[in-house]
């Protein structure tokens, strides 16, 4: 049971960081946004500039991989970077919404829901109850504001959270 609580943590932490590597690998090549420069009348993006089909293409790439190398299968992989990156989408949406520049931190919602959706969807998988889940929330909530510091101290990310 730790074991599985451990994958899918490491999962999770691996689909939100693969991104963030992408963008520091590549820089601005292949950056082509998710909602491809849409507004809505709020004036404000979509999701933004951050939140690219690259992101998301290396997300579920590298995530598949690393399941896969973890005991697992590539679909668990691919639908644990999807549903992590889903809620990164959901939280830039409300960011958007809330007149928050891209790549500006906002406490909680950065970091709850692209934890919260993978984890409560594939609790069964992974055999984890609520309780597990709430402890995986925790603990990337945590994970995040730590290694969001040291990537920005490696030169990694444009600014700490």
């Amino acid at each position: 049971m730790a074991h599985d609580f451990i994958t899918l943590f490491l999962l999770i932490i691996i689909a939100n960081g693969t991104p963030v590597f992408m963008r520091f690998c590549l820089k601005n090549r292949l950056a082509t946004a998710i909602d491809f420069g849409a507004s809505l009348p709020d004036g404000q993006r979509l999701f933004g500039t951050s939140k690219t089909w690259r992101g998301l293409a290396g997300a579920v790439l590298i995530t598949s991989v690393a399941s896969w190398l973890l005991g697992y299968s590539v679909v668990i992989g691919s639908t644990v970077a999807v549903l992590a990156l889903l809620g990164d989408l959901f939280s830039s949406f409300i960011k958007r919404r809330l007149k928050l520049n891209p790549g500006s931190m906002a406490l909680f919602i950065d970091q709850i829901p692209e934890s919260l959706l993978p984890a409560f969807i594939l609790m069964d998988q992974f055999g984890l109850d609520l309780m597990d889940v709430l402890f995986i929330v925790i603990s990337f909530f945590i994970a995040e504001l730590l290694l969001s510091r040291i990537f920005f101290m490696l030169g990694v990310r444009r600014a700490p959270y």
